[in-house]
């Protein structure tokens, strides 16, 4: 029982070379549609990333007052470093603070003649990750308050929203999002559809010729199913291929300042559903051209 389906499977893979253009034309279109859609996921786990970053947490950029001596800075320091919740704590002295500015402005941020005699103060940037069960209306506030009575420090800029800026996005990818990207995964569907049912249509003769001889249904219909399967399958891999191809052309392309963003490629697992979504899609699809 085994012999004759490995002979029909074989035979479905070495018929693909029958019809070589309109087999080229469908691998074309399943890797196409593979690639756009990957694309989007790229781009929107790549926005989850940059947003998600955000989540529970509420960063503070800190100055202190010009003059302020050294150990008072250090003690100040200290007092931020034992706050809890605190989830990192980046200090600039005013060297550091100049040597920081002129990395980030590239070639155009030549400030060696300020050494002598630097305006910068001392600073940090504090990033408060607080547990969800320590949240509380006006807990950003007070921290806030706390900090700006360091008796060292001149000011504190910190975003209230930020902390609520991840949420938000969820409850837009729940509704918005996710629903575009299911019509997108109809739309996809019905592409790799009707690419690979026009591709059996020229093969219309050779199963009219098999049907006359009495060949039955599914020695007909098996080989055709392998072809769809062997198309879905080259299809998504050459769409993956191609959108591992893109992203390392753009991986860099916001890594620069003030972004800084460096994309990252899709996870294994997104990557296995993408390609199995679209084999799946092209096995159905060849069923129901086949039918």
């Amino acid at each position: 029982m085994i012999g004759p389906f490995l002979r029909l499977t074989l035979r479905g893979v070495a018929d693909l070379r029958l019809h070589p253009f309109a087999q080229l034309l469908t691998l074309l279109a399943v890797g196409m549609v593979t690639l756009l859609t990957g694309l989007i996921l790229l781009g929107l786990h790549n926005v989850n990333l940059e947003l998600l970053k955000s989540r529970g947490k509420v960063e503070f950029q800190i100055y202190w007052k010009a003059g302020t001596g050294d150990a008072q800075v250090e003690k100040d320091w200290q007092a931020v470093r034992a706050m809890d919740h605190l989830d990192s704590f980046k200090t600039f002295t005013p060297r550091t603070a100049l040597t920081e500015l002129a990395t980030t402005l590239g070639e155009t941020g030549d400030f060696a003649w300020l050494a002598d005699n630097n305006p910068l103060p001392y600073s940090g940037l504090a990033s408060f990750a607080v547990p969800p069960e320590a949240q509380r209306e006006g807990w950003a506030a007070d921290l806030l308050t706390r900090l700006k009575s360091l008796p060292g420090v001149d000011k504190v800029n910190y975003t209230p929203f930020q902390a609520d800026l991840a949420q938000g996005w969820r409850t837009l990818t729940g509704m918005v999002v996710w629903p575009v990207l299911g019509f997108l995964a109809l739309v996809v569907s019905l592409v790799v559809h009707n690419t690979i049912k026009l591709s059996l249509l020229t093969r219309m003769d050779e199963v009219e010729i098999l049907s006359l001889v009495g060949a039955s249904p599914t020695y007909i219909r098996w080989p055709l199913l392998v072809g769809g399967l062997v198309q879905g399958i080259l299809g998504a891999g050459l769409g993956v291929g191609l959108l591992a191809a893109t992203h390392s052309a753009i991986a860099d392309v916001l890594n620069f300042p003030p972004f800084l963003i460096h994309l990252q490629f899709l996870p294994f697992g997104q990557v296995l559903a993408l390609g199995g979504a679209v084999t799946l899609v092209s096995i159905l699809s060849s069923w129901v051209a086949i039918k």
